[in-house]
């Protein structure tokens, strides 16, 4: 199967525009043969790389409010729509989408999460994964996800799960996709080779699978004049996300080596049959698992604020 990579930045602070950049990648990927297309980490309308730049602990901070609800504002909201003509494009090109987004549901009214969105090749939403732990800073703008999206999803030969930036550290989340079958593994980065070189072909080896990280770009010339504290987020011509998207082979050998500091569109072939090799003497969640001895158990209820009994 041939799969791809957009490595590309977004539009900073600006969803439609983000959004519609997205669209003409998927179109490239789709006529470059691609079944499959990852975009990164909460590409629309962008990862909150302000928070470490502009001190954005500091509580009561009107600066910080102003960015913070400029933020909520340009969010994805599924039920408005929002990702609509995108998932138009997967449909009329057959392709399937896996894409980063800043997710306002409605039901949380003024609550972001960093969501994953897997978009199927009939143009339908088949899953929303909402980050388990922000990490760090993260924690000021997001909220805390659930196991509602731990979920993996068919695309030709492949049984495909994705994970967003750091949850894919985390032993657990990988094992509940690995128990479902999982054997193309999706990594969602803002975009830095430091965050993809070792952990991709870790996650490889140890589940004997295909493994792409796709990351994202963000750069001084990627936020608007007019963005709040623009001034403080990065100096001229400054890179701020590097990309770093890249590719592993079942054996844990590179197939695409980490990318440097550009957009482009990375193209692969994949070969099912390597996983079927390496599966001979390691499968974690088959003949290697001992269910007897480990235990998981994975909740996939969509947690909300509130339970009513009528």
């Amino acid at each position: 199967m041939k799969v791809a990579i957009a490595q590309i930045a977004p539009i900073v602070l600006q969803r439609d525009a983000t959004l519609a950049k997205a669209r003409q990648w998927i179109v490239q990927a789709a006529d470059a043969g691609a079944k499959l297309v990852a975009f990164g980490e909460t590409l629309a309308p962008a990862y909150p790389f302000w928070l470490s730049r502009t001190d954005g602990a500091c509580f009561n901070d009107e600066s910080q409010k102003q960015i913070h609800a400029l933020y909520l504002d340009q969010a994805v909201t599924i039920e408005a729509g929002h990702l609509d003509a995108l998932c138009d494009i997967a449909r009329s090109s057959g392709i399937a989408v896996v894409l980063g987004v800043a997710e306002r549901p409605r039901e949380r009214g003024q609550t972001i999460y960093c969501s994953r969105v897997f978009i199927d090749a009939d143009g339908q939403i088949a899953s929303v994964h909402r980050k388990l732990m922000p990490t760090y800073e993260e924690r000021l703008v997001w909220g805390n996800g659930d196991g509602h999206g731990l979920r993996t999803h068919r695309v030709d030969a492949f049984t495909i799960g994705a994970l967003n930036c750091w949850e894919n550290w985390m032993p657990l989340a990988r094992a509940s996709l690995y128990a479902q079958g999982e054997d193309l593994h999706i990594a969602l980065w803002p975009g830095c080779t430091r965050l993809t070189r070792d952990i991709t072909r870790f996650i490889a080896l140890e589940s004997r699978s295909f493994v792409i990280s796709a990351s994202a770009l963000i750069r001084a010339q990627d936020i608007p004049d007019g963005t709040p504290m623009r001034e403080r987020m990065a100096t001229d011509d400054e890179v701020i996300y590097d990309g770093g998207s890249c590719i592993a082979s079942p054996t844990g050998e590179w197939l695409v080596e980490p990318a440097p500091a550009e957009e482009k569109l990375i193209i692969a072939q994949l070969d099912h049959a390597m996983v079927r090799r390496e599966r001979q003497n390691f499968d974690s969640a088959g003949h290697y698992a001992r269910p007897d001895v480990l235990d998981l158990r994975v909740d996939r209820t969509r947690q909300g604020g509130a339970r009513f009994v009528d």
